[in-house]
């Protein structure tokens, strides 16, 4: 079964009636989808109040920036989806009812410590999060003998442990930069993205586009996911510098020509398709600026805010449309705001890199309107999907 085909399994999953729990509960993109947009649309905005000096508080500051956009935005998305696509992989139960309230009270919990506890108490409840989520996650797996998607697991763990690398570094224990585990961090759910893409844009787009035919070459993805992977290793140790961008500059080319392949020009009329394919290109972009940065061309900055904002954020804003549409019991079909959402993310992206690359008065002016277009994207998604999302499916059936 496709990695991201999360889908009503077969059969039904036997667990306690669900008819009298609030809808919200069913399954996990409901609640997490709805924390993750509204967390979006709010913290950017705090972000540059401060980074302005608008606002300021004593726990704020750069590295909660980077943190949040990583442990509180996309992680949300990312346990939410996987509990989502858990259930359809095994036919076994994922957190529902008051398991995944409490799971999506921890991740609460987890935001309020980082905006006013103090260093040491915000370590220990962000902490709690992934591996409280990870595990039932794990358990499904293992009991039904799904040992392809056990490297998720593996990677929530690599996750877990640049997150407390970022805390020791915070609180002085561990010498190291607190940026360089959450660049960690995003290099590896850019291998979960580039391991996710390959599996599903190809059968989305061979779906759902019009004479398309997209080509899947499983030893070149091996190939192209060997480099990304190696790329990423290369960044964190680090490798020298001319390794180091020969390996990225290589991983940006391989998904290029990977995504080449899957036909995104015969998307360009279908928004639930096109938005993945650019989510995707936006990895081999970011790669190469890591690649320029590292032979001392521009930041790696722009290339992180590539991966992030572009990718990561392009695919999140994609995924979470398509499967709220699809698990709530509507057609994957988009509306007036679909487009909207994604082209504001797009836009946000541009202007985010472009801004790594501006004189001081452009860089103040992109930087702002970056995190407006992306407050608004997520904003529309909130407006949009809530009432999907809160509400029981519309033909009736569970999830």
């Amino acid at each position: 079964m496709s990695l991201l085909t999360i889908d009503e399994p077969a059969a039904p999953v036997h667990h306690a009636p669900w008819s009298a729990q609030h809808p919200v509960w069913a399954l996990g993109f409901r609640p997490f989808y709805i924390l993750t947009a509204a967390f979006a649309a709010l913290a950017v905005p705090l972000w540059l109040a401060q980074y302005f000096g608008w606002l300021s508080w004593p726990h704020g500051g750069l590295g909660w920036h980077a943190h949040e956009m990583v442990y509180g935005m996309a992680i949300a998305v990312i346990v939410g989806f996987l509990f989502t696509a858990g259930r359809a992989w095994t036919n076994l139960p994922t957190p529902r009812g008051a398991h995944l309230a409490f799971l999506a009270g921890v991740w609460l919990a987890g935001r309020g410590a980082m905006l006013a506890a103090p260093p040491l108490a915000a370590a220990v409840v962000d902490l709690l999060f992934l591996p409280l989520a990870a595990w039932p996650l794990y358990r499904v797996l293992k009991q039904s003998g799904n040992k392809r998607n056990l490297f998720l697991v593996f990677l929530l763990g690599l996750l877990t442990l640049a997150n407390a690398l970022f805390h020791g570094a915070t609180l002085g224990w561990v010498a190291m930069s607190p940026l360089t585990p959450v660049h960690g961090a995003i290099l590896v759910i850019v291998i979960i993205e580039a391991v996710i893409g390959g599996r599903v844009i190809p059968m989305f787009t061979n779906n759902g586009a019009p004479g398309s035919k997209p080509v899947v070459r499983p030893r070149y993805d091996k190939v192209a996911l060997g480099l990304t992977v190696a790329a990423s290793i290369a960044y964190v140790l680090p490798l020298p510098g001319a390794i180091a961008a020969a390996l990225m500059m290589a991983a940006a080319c391989a998904m290029l020509v990977r995504l080449a392949g899957w036909q995104p020009q015969r998307t360009l009329h279908v928004p639930l398709l096109w938005i993945l394919h650019v989510g995707y290109a936006w990895i081999a972009l970011g790669f190469a600026l890591l690649s320029l940065a590292a032979l001392g061309f521009g930041t790696a900055s722009a290339g992180f805010h590539a991966l992030a904002v572009g990718s990561m954020a392009g695919l999140i804003i994609g995924m979470m449309t398509r499967t709220t549409l699809g698990h709530t019991g509507r057609m994957l079909k988009t509306g007036r705001y679909e487009p909207l959402m994604y082209l504001l993310i797009q836009a946000g992206a541009m202007l985010r890199v472009l801004a790594q690359f501006a004189l001081f008065d452009w860089r103040n002016g992109a930087l702002l309107a970056s995190g407006v277009c992306w407050s608004l994207s997520f904003l529309l998604f909130l407006l949009v999907y809530t009432p999907y999302l809160w509400r029981a499916r519309i033909d009736g059936r569970e999830g």
